[in-house]
């Protein structure tokens, strides 16, 4: 317990006499400062006690520059020493000091200054002591409680429990962890029934080697201590394991998802390896796929998912996050979506639909992917389609035949601007309609149709016929998807 200037006159060894009216403060002494010059302020820091003798506080006009100059500096307290210069404390110096509030006390002259600084000093020693075993037992408790069954969140319960406050901890901008205050501060408001009080935060950055904007957030009012230093550094050591964890993780699972999406895993060799990894594939399960802007897919490695996806299976396809999803107590799309938003992700989601067996994936993946083309932030698949069930066979060399089929338009307009590759997109978009496409372009009907005339003549399919339409049609999706995986 640190020493205050009550305690220190109640000491009946030392015989100090309080004079004057002010009432001694109850804030702690720092130190003992002992000085015979007429103005001590340079060499004081706060709340010290001054001893004097006065042998240089001779005049009236010199005794009250010394109480006006020790007041300034933030002095706690004159101890003046009887018996020396002066036989009694000088009235003028009590007035002064009276006048400012600062404390005044008489040190009889058979108490020897250095005994006030060691009972001072004594007192500031044990507190300091005190402080360093407090300190040792909160590192242990802090560690013990990291290292045990709770992990994250018992750590944050105990830092909770020491500093009498909430303690929270943030990452990408979600809250992943935190622990209430022991006890929860409450208020009143006219006519509304007691709640409970939101903390205001005082955040403190956690270092991980990330971009995550990682902190640790503390209910104010906060006051730093030596024990919150040592959670920051556990709290980093930990968050740094986990997303080394997570990469790795993720690097095999999406491995073993991308065997089962290509097919070179199938039947039930892939049921035993995905139950192997925590997924039961009698059961109905969907994919959900996250894209990302090209310079923020490393972040996909590392990103913890938010409150409620705890137990989805992640893995890495074509640098894309894979979610495969339960479709018993399946978290909401749209959640991860503004938490991405929130994590600063340019991200596009794309969900597919709920099937059983490893072939179910398979598909509900590449729905997924043929519906994160529409180009929103969330994208839900409708149903299996046909051009779903292509995509997904790696017998079918798709990309070879998108590339053949439509090099031709793409060469043509990189060298004129003809914009025959973006006309036969909206033709059959707009289901082989010239006067639709015509308007959606702002283009004469004449103007399209000779476009599509020159399609005809560089690619050698007919966009009028149906069989070269659908044939069209697969090589412009799948385009699309593969410009859309880089």
């Amino acid at each position: 317990m640190a020493l205050s200037l009550p305690d220190l006159l109640a000491d009946p060894a030392l015989e100090l006499v309080p004079v004057g009216r002010t009432e001694a403060s109850s804030l702690p002494i720092q130190w003992v400062a002992l000085t015979e010059l007429e103005d001590p302020a340079p060499f004081l820091n706060g709340a010290e006690v001054v001893l004097t003798t006065g042998v240089r506080l001779l005049t009236e006009s010199s005794q009250r520059r010394f109480v006006r100059r020790t007041h300034a500096a933030g002095a706690l307290a004159i101890g003046f020493g009887v018996g020396f210069a002066h036989d009694r404390v000088p009235p003028v110096l009590v007035a002064a000091a009276d006048a400012v509030g600062l404390p005044v006390f008489l040190v009889p002259y058979e108490v020897p200054f250095i005994a006030i600084g060691k009972k001072v000093s004594d007192a500031l020693s044990a507190d300091h002591y005190a402080g360093l075993e407090d300190l040792l037992e909160g590192h242990a408790v802090l560690a013990s409680a990291l290292l045990g069954a709770g992990g994250l969140g018992a750590l944050l319960a105990q830092l909770a429990r020491m500093l009498g406050t909430e303690v929270a901890l943030f990452q990408y901008g979600a809250r992943i962890a935190g622990a209430p205050a022991p006890r929860r501060t409450t208020v009143r408001s006219a006519g509304v029934s007691e709640r409970t009080a939101d903390p205001a935060w005082h955040r403190l950055p956690i270092a991980t080697g990330l971009k995550d904007r990682c902190t640790l957030a503390i209910g104010e009012p906060y006051v730093r201590t030596a024990v919150v230093d040592y959670a920051q550094s556990l709290i980093s050591v930990e968050l740094t394991n986990q997303a080394r964890n997570r990469t790795g993780a993720r690097m095999a699972l999406g491995q073993l998802l991308e065997d089962v999406v290509r097919g070179t895993l199938a039947g039930p060799d892939a049921a035993a390896r995905l139950a192997s990894s925590g997924m039961d594939t009698t059961k109905r399960h969907s994919v959900l796929i996250v894209a990302v802007a090209s310079g923020q897919r490393r972040a996909l490695r590392t990103l913890p998912l938010p409150d409620g996806w705890d137990g989805v299976s992640s893995g890495l396809v074509d640098d894309q996050l894979v979610l495969v999803l339960p479709s018993s107590g399946t978290p909401d799309p749209m959640h991860l979506t503004r938490y991405l938003h929130g994590a600063g992700l340019t991200a596009r989601i794309g969900v597919g639909g709920t099937y059983t067996q490893p072939n179910g994936l398979r598909w509900s993946y590449y729905e997924a992917r043929e519906a994160l083309l529409r180009g929103q932030s969330l994208n839900i698949a409708d149903r299996l389609s046909l051009t779903s069930l292509l995509l997904s066979s790696a017998d079918v060399p798709l990309a070879d035949l998108a590339a053949e089929t439509l090099r031709p338009l793409e060469a043509f307009d990189d060298a004129h601007g003809a914009g025959l590759t973006l006309t036969l997109q909206r033709y059959l978009d707009l289901d082989g309609s010239v006067a639709a496409v015509a308007a959606d372009l702002d283009l004469h009907r004449n103007t399209i149709r000779y476009r599509l005339q020159q399609v005809v003549t560089l690619s050698g399919y007919d966009p009028a016929v149906t069989a070269d339409r659908v044939h069209l049609y697969l090589a412009l999706r799948v385009r699309a998807l593969h410009r859309n995986d880089r």
